[in-house]
């Protein structure tokens, strides 16, 4: 029996298989998953229903297993506020690099050779899309937090 509370077996594997540099791609409800990831990504779905499960659930999850080094969000076009999800995320993943990407960025930067995993969300919030980027661990330590 694991220790962790992340116990899916495709998130660990793809987790445990990734390293420094690799990325992992949280997405919304909305996201064209079949098309706008990397090639050699894995894909996760959690989508049962609109609104069980939440970017920012699996987001928590996560940084409780892996260092996050930066991370990028989708953000509308310009002029248009801040998705309130964003700065959700801005809040769980300080001090790390938040850089938001406009959505067509955004997608080619989840299409990167780097992403290892894509977790498909039922998050239904506009823009709730995050593509994280894996760190280092620090000597000496467990648990990355």
């Amino acid at each position: 029996m694991l220790l962790t509370e992340l116990l899916h077996p495709g998130i660990l594997e793809s987790l445990a298989g990734s390293g420094h540099g690799a990325r992992v791609l949280l997405a919304d409800g909305h996201y064209p998953a079949s098309t706008a990831t990397g090639e050699w990504a894995r894909t996760v779905h959690l989508n049962l229903r609109p609104g069980l499960l939440d970017v920012t659930t699996v987001l928590d999850v996560l940084l409780r297993a892996i260092p996050v080094e930066s991370a990028h969000v989708m953000v509308g076009p310009e002029g248009e506020p801040e998705p309130p999800a964003v700065a959700e995320y801005r809040s769980r993943l300080a001090p790390a690099p938040v850089e938001a990407l406009g959505r067509f960025e955004f997608y080619d930067a989840a299409r990167s050779p780097d992403l290892a995993l894509t977790i498909v969300t039922a998050d239904i919030r506009t823009y709730a899309n995050l593509l994280l980027t894996i760190g280092v661990r620090a000597e000496g330590t467990l648990t990355p937090r």
